[in-house]
């Protein structure tokens, strides 16, 4: 394995020198920073651990079900490591050599979660709302959740320079995970892609969720209702204006709501209905939302409402897992949901700045990929990466 140099481009490999890289003799398991602050959970993250990390049972009285999830084989985009140390402003990619310079770790499986849009045919491949790095490390004994943001700059194979979400409309998954790879430097073992559908199908099932909300969160959520005229499928929530926070019970489409909340200004043209927020207030509300919901399954969820969840969620589901795969998955859920849950958002603070485009698109430009590249590795490999 080829080490990390603190001064040269980073140079992600995978070789039969595994003890380089790989301390399998100490098997530490060091603190490291925490990225408390920088987390981005979404729904597809939601989606995947709830059928996956409660599947162990399930899986013992309904095997057949496994069945019903879409399964896709795609062709392999086979890129390296982008040389982002070279000016590549003619428009042409510079790869540092071929799939090798991926880094990998039979220890760790990687799966990159996509939330994605409606389509509008089979040939089209929609867009994708979000992805997610899924890392689960058997080492050091964690899931690791990381979100890239949609708007960063980066090099699409093929394809030249864009947002990276861009890559899932002009290729797919397969698109998607070359892009993620020859950018950052992980390989990505497999995939699993879900829409908003399955949500709220998932919080119907479960009949609903009890979460803490603020008025103005109630009053958002009540707001997306009236505007996107739900009121046939849901209701208004119904609450005590006097009373600061109050626990609510929501319905699929009120949590989803919920967990989509960032605030907005004249929502569907009304100025009355404006809120306060941003990202970081969204993805803390969806943590709260996971950490909610997880909490209901592990202590309400019988055995038939999981066989329910699949049976019902399993065909919006796509993925390239194999039923082997994920008959291994779910055998092992009861150890991995013991396994300590981090998460991280890349780009990493102070190496990235907001720019623009040539047609005048906001977007996030990396300014350091050696830095970022680096806290990606050590996140997911934490104390195997040697500098």
């Amino acid at each position: 394995m080829a080490r990390f140099k603190e001064d040269d481009v980073v140079d992600i490999s995978s070789t039969a020198e595994v003890t380089k890289l790989y301390k399998k003799e100490e098997k530490k398991t060091p603190q490291g920073k925490r990225y408390k602050k920088q987390t981005a959970i979404r729904i597809t993250a939601l989606v995947f651990s709830i059928i996956f990390l409660l599947g162990g049972v399930f899986l013992l009285v309904a095997y057949r079900y496994l069945d019903l999830f879409k399964h896709k084989d795609i062709d392999k985009i086979d890129v390296g490591l982008i040389d982002k140390s070279k000016d590549t402003s003619d428009g042409k990619v510079s790869y540092s050599g071929g799939s090798d310079s991926l880094l990998n770790d039979e220890h760790v499986l990687n799966i990159l979660l996509f939330g994605q849009d409606y389509r509008q045919d089979e040939k089209d491949f929609g867009r994708s709302d979000s992805m997610i790095l899924l890392s689960i490390d058997t080492i050091n004994k964690k899931i690791k959740l990381t979100s890239f943001q949609r708007d960063t700059y980066v090099t699409i194979p093929n394809h030249g320079d864009n947002k990276i979400n861009a890559a899932y409309t002009l290729g797919g998954e397969a698109l998607s995970i070359a892009t993620i790879e020859s950018n950052f430097g992980p390989k990505v073992d497999y995939f699993a892609t879900v829409d908003f559908d399955s949500f709220r199908e998932i919080i119907n099932i479960l009949g609903g969720v009890d979460i803490e909300l603020n008025l103005e969160e109630i009053e958002y959520i009540n707001a997306q209702i009236d505007v996107n005229d739900q009121t046939d499928r849901t209701s208004f929530l119904k609450y005590d204006a006097t009373k600061e926070t109050q626990k609510m019970h929501l319905d699929g489409y009120q949590a989803l709501w919920y967990a989509r909340d960032r605030g907005e200004e004249n929502l569907g043209g009304n100025p009355d209905y404006s809120f306060s927020g941003d990202d970081w207030d969204r993805t803390q509300r969806q943590r709260k939302l996971i950490q909610n919901v997880i909490d209901k399954l592990k202590n309400d969820a019988s055995v038939g409402n999981l066989v329910e969840i699949v049976n019902k969620v399993g065909p919006l589901i796509t993925t390239n897992l194999k039923k082997s795969d994920i008959t291994f998955l779910v055998t092992n859920m009861p150890t991995f949901m013991k396994y300590e849950m981090v998460e991280m958002t890349l780009p990493t603070t102070g190496n990235w700045r907001y720019g623009k485009t040539d047609d005048g698109q906001s977007v996030i430009v990396i300014d350091n990929w050696d830095q970022v590249r680096k806290d990606l590795a050590k996140f997911i490999y934490e104390g195997n990466v040697v500098d």
